[in-house]
């Protein structure tokens, strides 16, 4: 693979996104340019209404740019496709279906032509063990906790082995503990894939513990990319232990900044 490839396995070149509205056109996102490395894990950040889950929906290829492309691996983004995986805030779990039945579905949709029943099995054991949910395998969602059903959509999406990850504030309807156990779990099973991953966050530690840069989004309309922070932690990394590191206090502080006093500030002088 070359080495522009690998730095810059997904492009958004120029990217606005514009909607139409009973009151008009109304641009979420404008002049958005940003790469993203194979094997990087980027958070985006902003507040509410900013436009960070329609930037993720475009790389996903779930809507179309108004104005500018999107590249991954090469070629143009289109529209959705298996290599790139999306898991959402909601786990979308069929819930007449049993936990290895929902990842299983994903499995045979995208291996199905290509490999045999007991193939497409050891992809979707193989996939539910990644998150721990070997027990589960026959539990339906309604039999499962919060946590659980999203350690299976994240199955789900790994088992397609997708070029990119691409999550939507997944943690964001859970408990705090819950959701530190899963940060911690996302931490180990990126470093056994090494995923391409983007995602979308409220979380300033969440931005900070998990990502090698974190995108801070101006506020919406027309926002657009204000800041890029480079967290220089190495891995693996340990939340007890980065509770007193100074980078990662530094990292947390820079982005609180940006969030509650400069983009505090442009909502007050636009209020």
């Amino acid at each position: 693979m070359s080495e522009s490839l690998t730095t810059k396995y997904i492009q958004v070149q120029g990217v606005g996104q514009t909607f139409k509205t009973a009151k008009g056109p109304f641009v979420a996102l404008q002049g958005i340019d940003l790469t993203v490395a194979k094997g990087e894990f980027v958070a985006l950040i902003g507040h509410s209404g900013c436009g960070k889950s329609t930037l993720l929906n475009l790389i996903a290829g779930l809507t179309r740019p108004s104005t500018g492309s999107l590249i991954c691996a090469n070629r143009e983004i289109a529209g959705p496709g298996p290599d790139r995986a999306v898991v959402f805030q909601n786990h979308s779990l069929l819930p007449w279906l049993t936990c290895f039945e929902n990842v299983h579905l994903a499995v045979e949709r995208v291996f199905g032509a290509t490999e045999s029943r007991a193939q497409l099995k050891a992809r979707t054991d193989a996939a539910l063990a990644l998150v721990g949910l070997t027990a589960a395998a026959a539990k339906r969602p309604g039999e499962i906790s919060g946590g659980m059903k999203q350690r299976v959509g994240i199955a789900r999406a790994l088992s397609m082995e997708p070029k990119v990850l691409l999550m939507d504030e997944p943690f964001g309807a859970l408990d705090a503990l819950t959701r530190a156990k899963l940060q911690d779990e996302l931490l180990q099973i990126v470093a056994k894939t090494q995923s391409t991953v983007v995602m979308v966050t409220h979380d300033v530690d969440e931005a900070v513990l998990l990502s090698d840069r974190i995108v801070m989004l101006t506020n919406g309309p027309a926002a657009t990319i204000g800041e890029i922070l480079h967290v220089d932690i190495p891995r693996p990394r340990d939340r007890v232990a980065l509770a007193e590191d100074t980078r990662y206090l530094h990292a947390r502080k820079a982005v609180i900044d940006f969030l509650y006093t400069r983009q505090a500030h442009v909502e007050k002088l636009a209020a």
